[in-house]
C-alpha cells in the first residue's frame, strides 16, 4: 500500500509515520514538503491507493488545490489533514473531491478510522459538519426537533430515498439542487446515524427499518 502525505512540518510528518504504519504491515509512506512536490510525486507513482494533503503548505492554494489534485488525479482518494477547523473550508474541501477531513487535532484512533473508512470506499466527514449541516439551516441546536425517530433529518430522509434508488451523488446533487460535496456529507451522516459504511448496507437497513418504500416517498 502506497500513501503520499504531502505537509511542511517535519515533526508532524514524524507523527504521522508511526500512525500511517498502523494501517497495513506493508505502508509505504511517500512525503512531500510541498504541493509541487505532492503533485510529482503522484506523478510519478499513479498507483498510490491515497493522499493526505495540507491545506496551507508552501505552493497550496487552501480548497483549491484540493480540486485541481482531484481533477489532475480523480483515482486518487484525497484526505485533508488539516489545522484549519472552519467549517466552510471543510465543506469547500469537500465539494472540490476531497474523500475526507482529518483535524490535526484528532486523536490517532479517529484518524485511523477516518483513513480505513476511506480506503475501504467510503467518506470520512467531520463531527463537526454534519452537525452544521443537520438542518441546513446552519442552527444545529434544532436538530432534535426536525428528526424522525430514526435521527434522520428532512434532508437526510430525502438523500437516503434517492441512494435507494441507485442514483450517484452527482444524480442526487442534480436532482435535489446541492453541491455534491453537500451530498457527500448528508450521505456520510445518513451512514453514521445508521452506523452503515456502504450504500448497499443503507440501503438494507433501510428496507429492514421502513425507511423507503411507498409510504416513505
Amino acid at each position: 500500500m502506497k500513501i503520499l502525505f504531502a505537509d511542511d512540518h517535519a515533526l508532524f510528518r514524524e507523527g504521522m509515520r508511526y500512525v500511517l504504519r498502523q494501517l497495513s504491515d506493508d505502508v509505504e509512506i511517500l512525503e512531500a514538503a510541498n504541493f509541487q512536490d505532492a503533485l510529482k510525486l503522484a506523478e510519478l507513482h499513479p498507483e498510490l491507493e491515497l493522499a493526505l494533503l495540507d491545506l496551507h503548505m508552501p505552493g497550496s492554494d487552501g480548497p483549491k488545490s484540493v480540486s485541481y489534485f482531484h481533477q489532475r488525479y480523480p483515482h486518487i482518494p484525497v484526505v485533508v489533514v488539516s489545522g484549519e477547523e472552519a467549517s466552510s473550508n471543510m465543506e469547500k474541501v469537500m465539494n472540490y473531491g476531497a474523500s475526507g477531513f482529518v483535524s490535526k487535532s484528532s486523536t490517532a484512533q479517529t484518524m485511523l478510522d477516518a483513513l480505513n473508512l476511506v480506503l475501504s470506499g467510503g467518506v470520512y466527514v467531520p463531527p463537526e459538519i454534519l452537525r452544521y449541516h443537520a438542518l441546513d439551516t446552519g442552527h444545529p441546536d434544532k436538530r432534535s426537533m426536525h428528526t424522525n425517530s430514526y435521527g434522520l433529518t428532512p434532508r437526510q430522509m430525502e438523500v437516503l430515498q434517492h441512494l435507494c434508488t441507485g442514483m450517484s451523488n452527482k444524480e442526487i446533487a442534480s436532482h435535489i439542487h446541492l453541491a455534491e460535496g453537500t451530498v457527500k456529507i448528508h450521505v456520510a451522516a445518513v451512514y453514521q446515524t445508521l452506523k452503515v459504511s456502504s450504500r448497499l448496507e443503507a440501503v438494507r437497513v433501510a428496507e429492514h427499518l421502513g425507511l423507503v418504500g411507498a409510504s416513505n416517498g
